[in-house]
């Protein structure tokens, strides 16, 4: 097996790895069956026959529509602590270019973020722990729709999950491809952006091109605006911060009427920001400079401005725990502590404003695919179902270890 020339400890990896083989066997076929996010129908249903399989405690379905809930309890309860691990279902609307047997069956939908993976690592945790049950507590595994833009996890919350599951705190993990299998990264702060969408209605006059003068020219504001928008990063963002402005899609009159200057314009966009008073200040400019462009050229413009994700936040006290039980199973060499923030975007934000806890990364580079994430080409590196399912279970046997006699 690939992953024996790395050196990971631990008890949990010993045991997960003895089932790689139907830990494999269970993320190809989620991946062959992706679904979008609130239609994890058939994803939500293997969950819940693996889980009853491995002779889980309770199984609690439908909560957030279509996420699934496994509970496990330990050998002991003294402590009464509860520790939450969470695994995202869901897949991407995109095209797969991939050509191997397990491919995505559905034309149009595909796992190109790896979250199959991530459902078959907390199944292989569930199986562990249920095994050995060597913790004084109780284990809460969160199968979470709908992370790929439908806030999932808000969902699941507003449906009562931490009400009916009081975690004290909670963890989750991504595959990484820019990181080797073997290793592990995290840090005490910041390890996504928040994520908010931007919109740009343009008013104007429309006409004939040829009479200018007669107009409003909307396609010139947008012009405008789409160039002075880069400077808000750059003249009002303090340069020991971080954000991201991007314009991504403009809408404006008929390609087939070359002749006719649109009366209206939209732009579409995304604005990326780890501290909330930077994200207030991007938005607030936007706003300002946006209304002050279209005025000088006579037009009319309003920004709509939703915050979509906050920005992933791990606590301080709990990246330091996890990254100690990382070390324990990789060695200090393979992980790593001060791990770059992404200016991507992760609903587990919404967990992390609630409960203290931590966001891993998981290495999985030099896989099949050897691709990036979102790409038609990416496919989950098998090789780490092992590790990353040993990782949960470590969380929770040294989050709530057993008294020593």
């Amino acid at each position: 097996m690939a992953f024996s020339r790395w050196k990971i400890g631990g008890r949990a990896f010993a045991h997960i790895a003895q089932y790689h083989p139907e830990l494999t066997a269970l993320r190809r076929d989620l991946h062959a069956h992706p679904e979008l996010g609130f239609e994890e129908v058939y994803t939500a249903a293997r969950v819940v026959e693996a889980l009853k399989v491995c002779g889980v405690d309770e199984v609690h379905t439908g909560i957030g529509r279509t996420g699934v809930v496994g509970v496990i309890r330990g050998c002991g309860q003294s402590s009464g602590a509860m520790v939450g691990l969470r695994a995202d279902m869901d897949a991407l609307p995109m095209a797969e270019h991939n050509d191997f047997a397990w491919k995505s069956g559905k034309p149009g939908l595909m796992h190109g973020c790896g979250h199959d993976g991530h459902t078959a690592m907390l199944v292989g945790a569930a199986r562990y722990l249920a095994a050995t049950r060597q913790f004084d507590g109780t284990a809460v595994l969160i199968f979470q729709p709908g992370e790929e833009g439908f806030a999932g996890a808000r969902v699941m919350m507003e449906d009562g999950l931490f009400e009916r599951f009081p975690v004290q705190s909670i963890y989750a993990m991504h595959n990484w491809p820019a990181m080797q299998p073997g290793t592990v990264g995290i840090n005490s702060g910041a390890m996504m952006a928040a994520a908010d969408r931007v919109t740009i209605h343009i008013a104007g006059r429309g006409g004939h091109g040829a009479h200018a003068y007669q107009t409003v020219d909307v396609v010139l504001v947008a012009a405008h605006i789409i160039t002075a928008v880069q400077g808000i990063v750059a003249r009002n963002v303090r340069p020991l911060d971080s954000a991201v402005i991007s314009l991504c899609a403009v809408q404006a009159g008929d390609l087939g009427a070359f002749s006719v200057l649109p009366g209206t314009a939209t732009l579409v966009g995304t604005v990326r920001s780890f501290d909330p008073a930077v994200q207030a200040m991007v938005e607030q400019r936007l706003k300002e400079l946006c209304s002050a462009i279209a005025l000088g050229f006579g037009a009319t413009a309003t920004v709509q401005y939703e915050r979509i994700y906050p920005a992933t936040i791990n606590t301080e006290s709990e990246a330091l725990f996890a990254g100690d039980v990382a070390e324990r199973l990789v060695g200090a060499d393979n992980v790593v502590r001060d791990l770059e923030p992404s200016m991507g975007a992760e609903d587990f934000s919404f967990m992390l404003q609630s409960k203290p806890g931590a966001y891993l990364r998981l290495g999985q580079g030099g896989g099949p695919s050897a691709c990036a994430l979102h790409n038609s080409r990416y496919d989950f590196n098998d090789d780490i179902l092992p590790l990353g399912a040993a990782l949960h279970a470590s969380l929770v046997e040294q989050a709530m270890p057993l008294a020593t006699p």
